[in-house]
């Protein structure tokens, strides 16, 4: 019961502000078609209808809220115009009928409110109509009747004429309370839902009432089905033996008949005796004929009996019809409900497993976001020693300049003075290989000897390279000026002997980037960075021994 009054309280809530809500945003004079005005009554009978005393009449138990609606006019006397209207309709046959009207006029006069709170208040007459535990006799009923205040900013019209309030059916349909949970927020969310579970436990209460009610009309029907059989039986039997007494009252006549006739042709002394027994004869048949229609009288009451039960037989057959409508709409709604809630919980499952992936991902960005910062630290600390690097070695090429420029000026000068004889050596080293070829074409038969100028032409080419190397050493402690193109051509015109190992030969020459030198293969092999190239160039062994060593002693 407690819980029925709380699932009925929190619908009269839904129903009331709903309708309040959509009425306001209409914006004009609400009738009897308006939807959530329908669902506003039957709301409301629910209400009236929660705890009331079954009455038993012949056609069983009957529930109905006519009985504390009529109260209201002795206890405001403004109610009696309502009460006087509704029992003046033509249309209405039924208590329920005429509840429902006493609802429309009391909300046609805005009064619905201060009716209610009226008979709220005198429980002592309530209790003759409900259960102690009813709606109306709790703090519910005071609740839903504050409620109703609100409703008085509704106008209403209703045409009750025509209308028929008799048989209609009063079922909840929760559709028009039921709102999807992604339009609100999670407050909102969770409140719609226990909403809707307290309305899906109201909805499986009252499918359990209007089981027990159906099953309890189907046990009537069964047994108005049986009482039924067996008067129909004893209708068969009084017929039998009506028909009986018939056919002996027949007999009884013709034996009369017969004993009259006899009596009229014999003596004196029969008729006397035939008198006496025709008195009995008489007598029983008036017994019979007393008995005859005692028989009739109870066939005709037997024959109204079976009409009253086919009559309620047909009453029952529609109640029955109807809480079938009511069941099934019911579960529909139930279905509809568990579907709804089955999507909720779908919903609900699916936003804390976005929930946790996003906390998930949130947490590897954390951690790779930190992992950046250090990366960043130390990057910032390479660039820093990077820098201070870079202006020691700015520092150290500026004081270098400063300190050996003059020299390298001075050795670049001797190097191209040097560079200058060695060019004009070679010049005339070729003119006398030529003069000698010239003089050794002129002289026949000398032309297979090997001519002893030609050594004397290359010992005077060492001992001019000789010459020579005493201002190269001094050169190869300082970088070596640019190369000139144009001499370039000269050096490689015709291999020479290598300035370490003094061989000569078909074997290729390299040139000293730093020395300028010509070098064989084995005294060529390393390769050093020099100052006036940033890539590593081809350098001698004398020249890579200095250079490390000198490298090695500088700090930059």
């Amino acid at each position: 019961m407690a819980n029925e009054r709380m699932n009925l309280m929190n619908m009269a809530k839904l129903s009331i502000k709903g309708l309040i809500e959509s009425a306001l945003n209409l914006g004009r004079t609400l009738d009897s078609d308006y939807a959530p005005l329908q669902q506003f009554f039957v709301v409301m009978e629910h209400c009236l209808k929660h705890g009331l005393k079954a009455k038993k009449t012949f056609l069983g138990q009957n529930k109905s809220f006519w009985g504390p609606l009529e109260l209201v006019e002795k206890l405001v006397p403004e109610a009696a115009e309502i009460t006087a209207s509704v029992k003046d309709l033509p249309g209405l046959k039924t208590p329920v009928g005429r509840g429902r009207a006493w609802l429309r006029l009391a909300l046609m006069q805005k009064k619905l409110s201060e009716y209610m709170k009226a008979l709220i208040n005198k429980k002592e007459l309530l209790s003759e109509f409900y259960e102690p535990n009813a709606l109306m006799m709790e703090e519910e009923g005071a609740i839903i009747a504050g409620l109703l205040v609100g409703l008085n900013v509704i106008d209403a019209n209703f045409c009750m004429k025509g209308e028929d309030l008799d048989s209609q059916v009063g079922v909840i349909d929760f559709s028009m309370y039921l709102k999807d949970g992604n339009s609100s927020k999670g407050s909102e969310g969770d409140g719609q839902i226990t909403a809707i579970l307290d309305q899906k436990n109201y909805v499986e209460e009252l499918n359990r009432h209007l089981n027990a009610t159906v099953n309890n009309l189907q046990a009537k029907v069964d047994a108005l089905e049986k009482s039924n059989t067996k008067l129909t039986e004893e209708l068969a039997v009084a017929n039998n033996r009506i028909i009986t007494l018939q056919e002996e009252m027949e007999r009884v006549k013709e034996e009369s008949s017969y004993i009259l006739e006899s009596n009229r042709k014999g003596p004196k002394q029969d008729r006397t005796s035939d008198g006496q027994a025709l008195s009995e004869a008489r007598k029983h048949l008036k017994e019979e004929t007393q008995l005859r229609l005692d028989v009739e009288k109870e066939l005709e009451i037997q024959i109204s009996m079976r009409q009253e039960m086919e009559l309620a037989m047909k009453m029952l057959e529609k109640d029955v019809c109807e809480k079938q409508d009511a069941l099934v709409s019911l579960r529909q709604q139930l279905d509809d409900l568990r579907a709804l809630k089955h999507e909720l919980a779908f919903k609900l499952q699916s936003s804390d497993l976005g929930v946790k992936q996003k906390s998930e991902l949130n947490s590897r960005l954390e951690e790779k976001t930190n992992q950046m910062a250090a990366t960043i630290k130390q990057l910032e600390q390479r660039l820093r020693q990077a820098e201070r690097d870079r202006q020691s070695a700015e520092l150290d090429n500026r004081l270098f300049k400063q300190d050996f420029g003059d020299k390298i000026n001075s050795l670049q000068l001797e190097v191209e003075e040097l560079t200058r004889q060695r060019h004009q050596l070679e010049l005339e080293l070729k003119q006398e290989r030529e003069r000698r070829l010239q003089n050794n074409r002129n002289i026949p038969g000398k032309g297979f000897q090997k001519p002893e100028p030609k050594t004397d032409g290359k010992h005077k080419i060492q001992e001019e390279n000789a010459k020579l190397k005493k201002p190269l050493d001094e050169s190869h402690r300082l970088p070596s000026p640019p190369v000139n193109e144009q001499d370039q051509p000269l050096l490689s015109a015709k291999p020479q002997m290598c300035q370490l190992c003094q061989q000569d030969g078909g074997l290729a020459k390299n040139m000293c980037k730093n020395c300028r030198g010509t070098f064989c293969d084995a005294c060529s092999t390393n390769e050093l960075p020099l100052p006036s190239s940033i890539k590593p160039e081809r350098v001698c062994n004398p020249c890579h021994e200095h250079l490390m060593k000198q490298y090695s002693a500088s700090p930059s």
